[in-house]
């Protein structure tokens, strides 16, 4: 299997992330919105429904009904995160079994890697590869997707730094796609972020795409095309899409008209500017 299967026809990506667990909880309940079972099963199928039909590639975690196009990434990561909190940290998803998840309609699987400077470091990297491994072997295709964090007792983190870091450590695991942190959050000199992106082109040394946590809301467009300037091939997101829509009372609607525009800005601009998946391999 290619990364055809989560691509557009140019190969480039623009897909919608919609795996969050305790994240999305804590959205629903910040808006003063039910946040129970059911209210999270009915945003998430609202999200498919309005969304996947213009995405390259929808990614959903387990439990859940994914849409029958595009391509379905499955999240295969357990995740350490207290309610209220950012994840902490994660491990492989036992539960998951990739031949049947392929079986069920699945393209690929994501793993989401918190990567500090701690004593985890090896068994992260060990988990990652392993991950790939089991990935091939079912026939699947690995997104791999490292956040970095700072450690408990670092003072002096730089993120853009760490992102380079996390890709040196773990890219060499050689999974199908890689899914990173936008340096410097988006903000600041673009000719910076896009040579930072150059450099991440270089560590990778294979298609990457970019994240949209971390990111404004409303900086993400330029992000995302410089992130495209410097080597990624588009974007793999969730919050900067379809947040506008946890606002209201009547999600679907915005999911129809401001989330859907909001996919399609993101895709004009990988369309332009990315570079297809084909040229990084």
């Amino acid at each position: 299997m290619s990364l055809d299967a989560l691509a557009y026809p140019d190969g480039t990506f623009a897909m919608v992330a919609m795996d969050q667990r305790e994240s999305l909880r804590t959205m629903l309940a910040g808006h003063g919105r039910p946040d129970d079972a059911e209210a999270i099963r009915s945003f998430k199928a609202a999200v498919a429904e309005h969304l996947a039909p213009l995405a390259s590639g929808f990614l959903i975690d387990q439990g859940y009904d994914a849409p029958p196009r595009p391509g379905w990434i499955l999240a295969a990561d357990a995740l350490t995160q207290d309610r209220g909190g950012p994840v902490t940290d994660t491990h492989l998803d036992e539960s998951i079994d990739p031949a049947a998840a392929r079986e069920a309609g699945a393209v690929a699987l994501k793993l989401l890697v918190i990567w500090k400077r701690d004593d985890q470091q090896t068994r992260r990297l060990e988990m990652a590869a392993e991950f790939v491994r089991r990935c091939t072997d079912a026939g699947l295709l690995s997104v791999l997707e490292p956040v970095a964090q700072p450690a408990a007792d670092e003072h002096d983190f730089d993120l853009d730094t760490a992102i380079l870091e996390a890709a040196e450590a773990l890219a060499p695991v050689r999974p199908d796609l890689y899914k990173a942190q936008v340096p410097s959050r988006g903000l600041g000199d673009e000719a910076a972020i896009v040579d930072t992106c150059r450099q991440l082109t270089e560590t990778v040394q294979g298609p990457w795409v970019v994240l949209s946590n971390g990111v404004a809301r409303d900086d993400f467009p330029r992000a995302v095309e410089l992130a495209c300037r410097g080597g990624a091939s588009g974007t793999l997101a969730g919050r900067a899409l379809w947040t506008p829509a946890l606002e209201t009372a009547d999600p679907s609607a915005v999911l129809a008209t401001t989330c859907r525009d909001r996919l399609a800005l993101i895709a004009d601009i990988v369309h332009r500017h990315a570079r297809p998946w084909q040229k990084a391999v």
